[in-house]
């Protein structure tokens, strides 16, 4: 019998996850976790390269864990831990950027953007984060890592330090692989569909929160931008729609014909509707779990701090790897 591959991936608990959060990774590591050992991660370090307010950061943080789990991560067969939690991402990403070349970093698109918003809190953490997300993954000897198309050069700097390290000393990191989903869809703004679903998106209605409550998802589907036809059709030129189509196909599992063939003869006043509903019927059970995890305080704790016990055995033993085959004294 072959043994499951590892696989990777964190998420930042930087307040409001969105259904484009939930449809592009979220529900992907809920179906993985019968095909992989999952490891999961709320990234707390990461969050810090943009200024947190102390108060609502351990708020956020806390409400992430509940929701993930109320999502469906099953905490008995994956790993969840809260990164913080494990100083070996902390103590690995000082040495790994020390193999880890400036004109990387430099070229990273993330930095380029991230800096252009926040000109005004431009630190080196924000410039050397990629080396903290390959010490993320290169700790669990991570076989795949999920990753969508804005994380694609950060797993390539990863393979690239990985290789370089296994290079000067003897192979110590698997160098792992991307995994694309087969149901990878990118979920855009409901009211700019040319750009993604983002929770820092100054308009509240382009994006759809899954704790919003089902009378602000149907106003926020009501509102949403179509184009001049009336035919639920995907097409181009149709961006609003094909995003439509996209979140109904990813809430009800039905083809784009199936769709199509459903809504034949419709407006888009019932297909945005049906959308909403779609999408209540499939966040409230998540809704109701959150409240019910959010009032165990004591059994959250257990969770994160029995995941971290986990982690920290598993990404240790890489560490002291590392630092024996640098020199470092024991």
């Amino acid at each position: 019998m072959n043994e499951k591959k590892t696989l990777f991936s964190a998420i930042q608990p930087s307040g409001t996850i969105t259904l484009g959060n939930y449809i592009g990774a979220i529900k992907n590591w809920i179906d993985l976790q019968d095909k992989f050992d999952c490891i999961f991660a709320l990234a707390d370090l990461h969050t810090i390269t943009v200024r947190q307010d102390p108060k609502a950061f351990r708020k956020n943080t806390i409400e992430a864990y509940a929701l993930l789990l109320a999502c469906g991560i099953n905490i008995k067969d994956s790993i969840f831990f809260i990164q913080s939690h494990v100083p070996a991402h902390s103590q690995l990403s000082w040495v790994l950027s020390c193999y880890t070349q400036f004109g990387e970093l430099s070229r990273m698109t993330q930095f380029k953007d991230k800096s252009q918003k926040h000109s005004d809190n431009i630190t080196c953490g924000l410039f050397s984060y990629p080396v903290l997300m390959a010490s993320d993954i290169l700790l669990y000897q991570a076989d795949v890592v999920p990753v969508g198309a804005d994380q694609k050069q950060h797993l390539e700097l990863t393979r690239n330090v990985a290789e370089r390290f296994n290079s000067i000393y003897t192979p110590t990191f698997k160098i792992p692989e991307p995994y694309i989903h087969k149901n990878g869809a990118k979920i855009m703004s409901l009211q700019e569909p040319l750009k993604k679903m983002s929770k820092s998106d100054s308009n509240p209605n382009s994006y759809i929160s899954i704790l919003d409550k089902p009378d602000d998802i149907i106003k926020k589907f009501k509102r949403a931008i179509t184009d001049s036809e009336s035919s639920v059709r995907f097409g181009e030129g149709k961006d609003g729609i094909n995003n439509l189509m996209t979140i109904y196909s990813c809430m009800t599992n039905k083809s784009f014909d199936e769709i199509e063939n459903e809504f034949s003869g419709l407006g888009y006043g019932e297909f945005k509707l049906s959308v909403a509903q779609a999408v209540i019927d499939k966040l409230t059970p998540i809704q109701t779990k959150f409240t019910e995890l959010l009032s165990n305080k004591d059994y959250l704790e257990k969770c994160y701090k029995e995941s971290a016990e986990k982690a920290t055995y598993i990404a240790n033993k890489t560490l002291n790897k590392v630092m024996k085959k640098i020199g470092f004294i024991n």
